[in-house]
């Protein structure tokens, strides 16, 4: 039996030069499906990565109750003031409490491949901010001056958006910003925001002295607890709540990675019906063609069982490299490439795509089942070849 499919299979392999056009329209089609699904699962793996790497577990992220993202909190200079007490805050070298206020502010950008509008964020911050991200890394420049107009940008702003470049002046709203400055964070979200002092931001942008929230370096993941008991028991800063600063980002990816699967996904099953059909007709079109090789054959002693594993590993292959050249492709032209879509607080963050093996896994998977359900039926037929095909002219 193993004999006979091996030669029935190389037959039908050395035979398709004949049957070319419908061959590569398979292999093609199912490549064109696999390329889709990991474009979006690469869209979706890197969004999630960006994420993922963003935050910390012994930092507190800190907003009014209830507010959920940054953009619908509101807190107070005196709840930042009562918060540099609570215990369980580290302290740096200087015995200064690690706690950050900040402020969350829209601004509009140009997208560099599109050349259209785009929300950014610029995040006011005072000096302590870089000491909470712990990736945190000037990469050219300097740091903003206290109470100046100046910004340090993210490299990931740097990437996808016009006008950023270090000493290049941009007008942002109604207020000119001179970028003395460009930072790294290893990746992460805070890589798609510009930085300015809070003192300015608030003042151009009419706050007052409102925050929208503070950031704590805690003494151990832990310590949490102590200072959420701390705020719930202090009537002057109740109704906060506080975050463990990586979990807190993670929550804020889950629905937009899961929007992204859920359009990737039925999408590329939509088309996979298309690649079926296909298939079919390319495997019913490689037996019409060899009626009378594979009666013959059946004549000479072969059995439809090797006739029909021959057709049905015909379809597997083409159908495998279809789906090689399709994850080939998408790794080729998406891995690694630059993106944005709009994050929780309704600003762009920037991030790559990651096409992994994983995803490349469940392309090569969904590509045999095309092969092996476009094969299986004209596989079946081949096995039922009249024998008085063999005198009937071509």
């Amino acid at each position: 039996m193993f004999k006979q499919t091996s030669a029935i299979t190389l037959m039908n392999l050395r035979s398709l030069p004949q049957r070319a056009g419908m061959s590569l329209a398979t292999v093609l089609s199912i490549a064109l499906v696999v390329g889709v699904l990991l474009g979006f699962l690469a869209m979706a793996n890197g969004f999630q990565k960006t994420i993922d790497g963003t935050g910390s577990e012994d930092v507190a992220v800190i907003l009014r109750g209830g507010s959920q993202f940054e953009l619908n909190s509101v807190l107070s200079a005196d709840q930042f003031r009562i918060i540099e007490t609570a215990p369980g805050i580290a302290a740096d070298a200087d015995g200064q409490p690690l706690v950050s206020a900040e402020l969350y502010v829209v601004v509009d950008g140009i997208k560099k491949d599109l050349g259209t509008e785009a929300n950014l964020p610029m995040r006011g911050v005072g000096l302590q901010a870089p000491s909470l991200r712990g990736q945190f890394e000037l990469t050219a420049g300097r740091m903003f001056e206290p109470g100046s107009n100046e910004i340090i940008v993210g490299e990931a702003v740097l990437d996808a958006f016009e006008g950023f470049a270090l000493n290049q002046t941009i007008r942002l709203g109604t207020n000119d910003w001179q970028v003395v400055g460009l930072f790294s964070t290893g990746g992460t979200v805070f890589e798609s925001e510009l930085w300015a002092d809070i003192g300015v931001v608030q003042n151009l942008y009419q706050r007052g002295s409102s925050l929208q929230s503070i950031r704590a370096r805690l003494t151990s993941p832990d310590a949490i607890t102590e200072l959420e008991a701390f705020a719930d028991n202090d009537p002057r800063i109740n109704e906060l709540d506080i975050f463990n600063e990586q979990e807190f980002y993670a929550s804020q990816s889950g629905t937009l990675t899961t929007v992204i699967n859920a359009v990737g996904w039925p999408l590329a099953i939509i088309m996979a019906i298309g690649a079926f059909a296909g298939a079919w007709n390319a495997m019913y079109s490689s037996v019409d063609a060899r009626m009378r090789e594979i009666a013959t054959l059946r004549a000479i002693g072969f059995s439809g069982g090797a006739a029909a594993m021959g057709t049905l590993i015909e379809s597997l292959v083409l159908a495998a490299v279809g789906g090689l050249l399709g994850a080939v492709g998408t790794y080729l032209l998406f891995n690694g490439a630059s993106a944005s879509t709009l994050g929780s607080g309704f600003t762009q963050v920037v991030f790559a795509f990651a096409v992994t093996g994983d995803s490349i896994l469940a392309g090569m998977i969904m590509a045999v089942m095309i092969g092996f359900l476009g094969g299986i039926v004209p596989a079946i037929r081949s096995a039922y070849v009249p024998l008085l095909t063999v005198h009937r002219s071509e």
